[in-house]
């Protein structure tokens, strides 16, 4: 499974590697790439607020036919069945486009978080061998975790150490390091950690990490008049979630948490607009239309 992830993060890799060429800034080129990819994802979004829509219009309907067939359980998985053909809808309708972006999004993080091997897509030996060289150095403040840091360290440390350097080729080592002088946004390092300043001004993106997923889920959830009804351990959901994520974007390079912000803030903007114009009400609303204008057209003929 890994390897389809690193599969996917290669291919994502090239667009974010474009977008780069495009603005010569790290941080730039992630924002660019997010809505990108969200763009991509955007016709798989909308399916999935249909069928959620469709479903949601058929609550009232399933409600009465469970009243009326309770304890005729084939019965109502009769009926029910004639319900959704009648809709041209079904409970699982949803589902293929729910999951293949989640298997998507990981191959975008694969992306950012392996800038060598799926953004420049240097080859790994070189790679691991840098690692290996910038290990043996004493005294540096390396990433926990290699799974996460081991490629940012490379790029942080990469014009301070030439024996990390000679670890690549000649036309390998400029490229290496005109990109590790790009990740410099708004006064952060992307390559730097929270974790390892401690109280310092990059504590703005775990911060931020959990504020945005915080709201969005909320506003959403008003939005779809569901926000009295959570509780238990759908608050978990709503609160605890997002703390891991500000704890991963505190642990992590900043580069990794800034793409979680962008992605989090550009999801909620494309749900709100996927909302106001697939929403359940609006698919009400069109379905009435569409009826009263097969009504009249069956009216005028007679006449």
């Amino acid at each position: 499974m890994t390897g389809l992830f690193e599969f996917l993060g290669g291919i994502f890799g090239w667009v974010l590697y474009g977008a780069y060429l495009l603005v010569h800034n790290y941080g730039l080129a992630i924002l660019i790439f997010t809505i990108f990819t969200k763009l991509i994802f955007f016709p798989s979004t909308i399916k999935q607020q249909k069928s959620m829509a469709k479903n949601a219009r058929l609550s009232g309907q399933m409600q009465a036919l469970r009243e009326k067939y309770g304890n005729n359980r084939e019965k109502l998985n009769e009926e029910t069945q004639k319900l959704y053909e009648k809709e041209g809808t079904s409970p699982y309708s949803g589902c293929l486009s729910s999951i293949l972006p989640m298997f998507l999004l990981l191959g975008v993080f694969y992306a950012v978080a392996y800038p060598l091997t799926n953004t420049l897509h240097i080859d790994a030996n070189m790679v691991n061998n840098a690692r290996t060289a910038l290990e043996a150095v004493p005294g540096l403040n390396l990433s926990a975790s290699q799974q996460y840091g081991g490629q940012i360290d490379i790029l942080m440390y990469f014009n301070a150490f030439p024996s990390v350097q000679n670890c690549f080729s000649a036309d390998v080592i400029q490229k290496i390091s005109d990109f590790s002088n790009s990740f410099n946004l708004c006064g952060l390092n992307l390559l730097v950690s929270p974790s390892a300043l401690g109280f310092s001004w990059y504590l703005i993106i775990p911060v931020l990490s959990f504020i945005s997923s915080v709201a969005s889920q909320l506003v959403m959830q008003k939005m779809n008049g569901t926000a009295q009804a959570q509780q238990g351990c759908m608050k978990i959901m709503i609160y605890g979630l997002p703390l891991f994520s500000a704890y991963i974007a505190y642990s992590v390079p900043s580069a990794v948490g800034f793409y979680w912000i962008c992605s989090t803030v550009i999801s909620f903007i494309q749900s709100v607009i996927v909302h106001k114009y697939f929403g359940p009400d609006m698919l009400i609303a069109r379905s009435e239309a569409a009826r009263v204008a097969l009504l009249e057209q069956q009216e005028s003929l007679v006449k």
